[in-house]
C-alpha cells in the first residue's frame, strides 16, 4: 500500500464489510487464545515468586532471630511489615492475573467446550462482545480488597501467624525466661527506649487486622480448584460471580 492508501479512507482495508469465513474465524480465535493464556500463566509465575519471596524470608528472619540471645525480638516484627509488601504486591499481581484468566476461560467455555462436544453452539451467544469489550476497553474482575484477602486467606495467614508465634516465643524466652510480668517487660524492653508497650500494641493490631480481612474484606471470584469435584454441578459462569 502506498502512500496515496494511507491519505485515502476508502482504499483503506475495510475488515467490517468484508466476510469472515469460517477458518479465519477458527485461526483468530486460536491465536488469541494463545496469547491470553500465555499471559495468564506469566502472572501466576509472579504470583509464586511473590509467594516464594515471603517464605524464603520468613525462613531466613526466624533463623537470624533465634540465632542467638542478642537478636531483638523486632526482627520478626519487622518481618511483618516485609510480608505485608509482599502481600500487597501479589494482591496487585492477582488482579492482572484474573484479567488474563477471565478472557481464557470465556473462550474455553464457548468455543473450545462446544467444539469438544461436537455442538458447536456457546452456553453464552454474548461472549464474543464481551470480549471484545475487555480487549478494547480493560478493567479489573476484583477489587483490591478482594485481591488482598484472597491471596492472605490462600498463603499468607499462615506465614503470619508463624513470625507472631515465633515472637511471642522470643520475648517469652529472651534474652532471659520470664518467670513474670516484670521479666516479660525486661524483655520485651530489652536496651531498647522505645516502652514495652509498643511491641505488644504492634501485636494486637497485627491481630485485629488480620480478623478484619478475613471477615469484613469482599470475597474474590472461585477459583479453577473450586470447580473442580467429584460429582457433575451445574454450570456456572467465573464472568457472573460476584465479589
Amino acid at each position: 500500500m502506498d502512500h496515496g492508501d494511507l491519505e485515502n479512507p476508502s482504499a483503506r482495508v475495510d475488515y467490517e464489510s468484508k466476510s469472515l469465513n469460517r477458518p479465519e474465524y477458527i485461526a483468530a480465535i486460536v491465536h488469541l487464545y494463545r496469547g491470553e493464556l500465555h499471559r495468564a500463566t506469566v502472572w501466576r509465575l509472579r504470583l509464586d515468586n511473590t509467594t516464594n519471596w515471603s517464605i524464603l524470608t520468613t525462613a531466613g528472619l526466624l533463623t537470624f532471630a533465634f540465632d542467638g540471645r542478642d537478636h531483638s525480638h523486632w526482627i520478626l516484627l519487622t518481618g511483618v511489615l516485609l510480608l505485608t509488601s509482599f502481600l500487597s504486591i501479589e494482591a496487585r499481581r492477582f488482579r492482572f492475573f484474573d484479567v488474563w484468566r477471565y478472557r481464557v476461560r470465556r473462550i474455553e467455555e464457548n468455543f473450545y467446550g462446544p467444539i469438544l462436544r461436537r455442538d458447536p453452539i456457546s452456553p453464552d451467544e454474548d461472549w464474543g462482545a464481551r470480549v471484545a469489550e475487555d480487549l478494547l476497553h480493560p478493567m479489573f474482575k476484583m477489587t483490591y480488597r478482594a485481591a488482598l484477602r484472597a491471596r492472605f486467606v490462600r498463603n499468607y495467614w499462615v506465614l503470619y501467624m508463624v513470625l507472631l508465634g515465633a515472637w511471642m516465643l522470643k520475648v517469652l524466652h529472651e534474652p532471659t525466661v520470664a518467670q513474670d510480668f516484670e521479666g516479660l517487660k525486661h524483655n520485651l524492653q530489652g536496651d531498647s527506649v522505645v516502652p514495652w508497650q509498643a511491641p505488644v500494641a504492634i501485636f494486637v493490631l497485627v491481630i485485629i487486622v488480620m480478623i478484619v480481612t478475613v471477615l469484613f474484606f469482599p470475597r474474590a471470584p472461585l477459583n479453577e480448584e473450586s470447580w473442580w469435584s467429584e460429582t457433575p454441578e451445574p454450570k456456572r459462569e467465573i464472568g457472573d460471580l460476584d465479589v
